[in-house]
């Protein structure tokens, strides 16, 4: 590798003067190329410029002047003789009209021209004109080559000279240039007039895709890649300066200028490659000095890696020496640190197993609490859900007496079901199962539902018409129910709510002239189960969960809430701020369906007092309804008759809802019935098993009216 360091600098710098002087070669071939088609293009034109002085010295003569044609013919076809490569002499009228054509005998009928549009520009330019190759009648090809001639009294004649491109082809092998080279001669249509290679089948052949765009890029004259009609990638120079508008095309093989540049550089490579090699001989012989000694410095090094006893040599190099007595003061060393790490590993492997102790106790009270909270929320729900439902049957009765026993209910079971709530919202907090099912909403609309809901408190608000944020409807109502509870438990008689908003973020502030807090409260007062100072009586109640569920949904809006207070007495602040989105497209409201008629329904519950009291209401709301307290009576009184919708418990004492309800999908007709499951178990997992056992909607006990509202819905006719 030194080795190879050493020769790097030299290597890159003999490469970079190899290529330097392959890009001059190249630029000189180049440069040669161009020069070669510029002088043949001059003395394109000096042959067609020969032409025109013999037409205009044949056109000047004494018959044509005089207006004698025959004596014309006879000067024209003796000077055709003597140009053997010039097939005739054609005389045209100053309109183009053919008078005579010494290919053919004298006053014969003349043949239309092979080249009309060179015609058209002798006599729109009046100036000599090199035409296009063609093939004529006979089937030989030739070019015309015109010139405007005055003839007697100011009568306007046109000589044509319809010439061979042999001419052209012997100017092409005047040249003295390498064999693999390619030259053409092309009219102004960029047709081949004469070519070094393949003359007989070319002549005539337009120009390759390649050159054409070739010429169209570089301008008048360039040099660049182009491909001949064979498939021959060449390397191309052209020139169209002509005064006829002719263009000369010389090409080399692309291949054998990159063949050169290729063997340039092998030849240097390979030059590169021996030096290399020599070096690494000779650095090979002079290393061996040192291998006898560097091994036994391998070996004390492994045996120092594994335990071994070291037995170092001295050596007269004083570099290995050196490195000798290291490798001994680093033996002690290795032999008291093994003993410290010995002691060290024995405590660490204690602490280890008791760690994993203490983990495994962790995770089994863990998955212990989540168990107990859910078996909580399922049996503290169930019998809230007949005392709500008693309720709303009261309330729909709305006997006078009975109102304020009602309405004292109606705020202890509201209580009641909030701190059940909370607690399993708890539960999904600390296992992060706490998701959101956000869109586009109008919060001003929510604070504004949510304040007119709140029972008994005086509440002013100050909001905008709209305050579009991205969020979930429910849990940011929780947010501002939460807020409001706390302000009325802690003593606020006048709450003020206060919604604004900037170019960036929803601002939400809710005021209470409560009891105010200390900074070492509002330092911990979102965290769970933390609560201001209360006395033995509990006034307040609650389970100091709501500010801390409050801030996690916040966080998961990716907004922010805080608390302030100037004091005991002077009443608390909160302030939540949500990220502003933009409002959603109006869409058309959609057309009042049907009002609801009476369904016929099964509600299967083992919860007697539950069972009565949501029949008795669903009978209220002008429905039929069938009761069933176990999934063998609910299959019975489905096979006798199916009902419309079937409200099922999930807890039954004989199968679970999720069994009883593949069973009904079984039972003839069993796929039109709507089903829904109303138990106590309101977790995510819970409502997604429940619709992956075919429910069309799950609800959390205690069911309110509108939950059994929204399950009775008509249903939609199936197509």
């Amino acid at each position: 590798m030194l080795t190879a360091i050493g020769l790097l600098p030299l290597a890159l710098l003999g490469g970079w003067s190899i290529h330097a002087a392959g890009e001059y070669k190249e630029r000189e071939q180049e440069r040669w190329m161009l020069d070669l088609a510029r002088a043949l293009s001059s003395a394109a034109d000096a042959e067609l410029d020969s032409a025109v002085a013999m037409l205009t010295t044949l056109g000047n003569s004494a018959p044509l002047q005089n207006g004698d044609l025959p004596g014309f013919y006879s000067a024209a076809s003796t000077l055709v003789k003597t140009q053997p490569d010039w097939l005739g002499v054609i005389l045209t009228d100053g309109q183009g009209k053919v008078l005579l054509r010494t290919m053919d005998p004298y006053g014969a009928d003349a043949p239309p021209l092979a080249d009309p549009a060179s015609m058209r520009q002798l006599l729109s330019t009046q100036q000599p004109v090199a035409g296009q190759i063609a093939r004529g009648p006979r089937g030989r090809t030739a070019f015309p080559v015109r010139v405007l001639i005055a003839g007697d009294k100011g009568k306007l004649y046109t000589l044509t000279a319809v010439i061979l491109p042999d001419r052209m082809v012997r100017l092409i092998l005047r040249q003295q240039v390498p064999v693999d080279a390619v030259i053409a001669v092309r009219d102004g249509a960029r047709s081949v007039v004469a070519r070094s290679r393949d003359q007989e089948r070319k002549v005539g052949d337009p120009p390759s895709a390649s050159l054409v765009a070739l010429m169209q890029s570089s301008g008048a004259e360039g040099f660049g890649a182009a491909v001949t009609s064979e498939g021959q990638p060449m390397s191309t120079a052209f020139t169209t300066r002509s005064r006829y508008g002719w263009a000369v095309v010389v090409g080399r093989p692309a291949e054998g200028l990159r063949a050169a540049a290729f063997e340039r550089m092998g030849v240097y490579g390979i030059g590169i490659a021996l030096s290399l090699l020599s070096c690494v001989l000779f650095a090979s012989l002079l290393s061996k000095r040192l291998l006898a000694t560097i091994e036994a410095l391998r070996q004390n090094a492994a045996a120092l890696g594994s335990g071994a006893p070291l037995t170092v040599t001295p050596s007269s190099i004083v570099e290995i020496d050196r490195i000798g007595q290291a490798l001994e003061q680093a033996e002690q060393q290795r032999n008291g640190q093994e003993h410290e790490r010995a002691q060290l590993l024995d405590s660490l492997n204690r602490a280890l197993a008791s760690h994993q102790t203490a983990l495994i106790h962790a995770r089994e009270a863990g998955r212990a609490k989540d168990e107990f909270l859910a078996v909580l929320g399922h049996e503290l729900r169930n019998p809230l859900s007949p005392i709500v439902t008693s309720l709303d049957l009261l309330d729909m009765r709305d006997e006078p007496t009975t109102r304020k026993e009602r309405s004292v209910m109606r705020r202890q079971v509201n209580h009641l079901r909030r701190l059940v709530d909370d607690l399993l919202d708890l539960s999904r907090i600390t296992s992060g199962k706490l998701q959101l099912d956000t869109q586009p909403l109008n919060l001003a609309e929510v604070v504004r539902h949510a304040v007119a809901a709140a029972p008994g408190q005086q509440v002013s608000l100050s909001a905008p018409a709209d305050v579009w944020v991205m969020g979930d409807d429910s849990r940011l109502t929780q947010v501002l129910n939460n807020l409001l509870s706390n302000a009325a438990r802690f003593g606020s008689s006048a709450t003020k709510v206060a919604l604004t908003a900037d170019d960036t973020h929803a601002r939400l502030e809710v005021s209470d002239n409560g009891i105010g807090m200390s900074e070492e409260l509002i330092a911990r007062m979102f965290e769970p189960f933390q609560q201001a100072p209360q006395s033995l009586a509990r006034r307040s109640g609650g389970l100091g969960l709501g500010l801390a569920i409050v801030r996690k949904i916040i966080d998961l809006h990716g907004g922010q809430v805080s608390a302030h207070s100037a004091g005991a007495g002077m009443g608390s602040q909160f302030e939540v701020l949500l990220p502003l989105t933009t409002p959603p497209k109006a869409e058309a409201a959609p057309g009042g369906g049907a009002a609801a008629g009476g369904l016929q329904l099964l509600l299967v519950d083992d919860n007697i007092d539950a069972a009565l009291s949501g029949a008795a209401l669903l009978q209220l709301l002008g429905h039929e309804v069938r009761i069933a307290h176990s999934a063998a009576e609910a299959l019975s009184a489905v096979r006798r008759e199916m009902p419309q919708v079937a409200i099922l418990d999930i807890g039954l004492p004989d199968m679970s809802g999720y069994e009883l309800a593949a069973a009904i999908r079984q039972e003839p007709g069993g796929d039109q019935v709507r089903l829904v499951a109303l138990t106590g178990y309101g977790q995510k997992e819970d409502v997604a098993r429940a619709y992956d056992a075919k429910f069309d909607l799950h609800l959390t006990k205690p069911a309110s009216v509108a939950d059994l509202q929204r399950a009775t819905a008509p249903i939609e006719p199936v197509a």
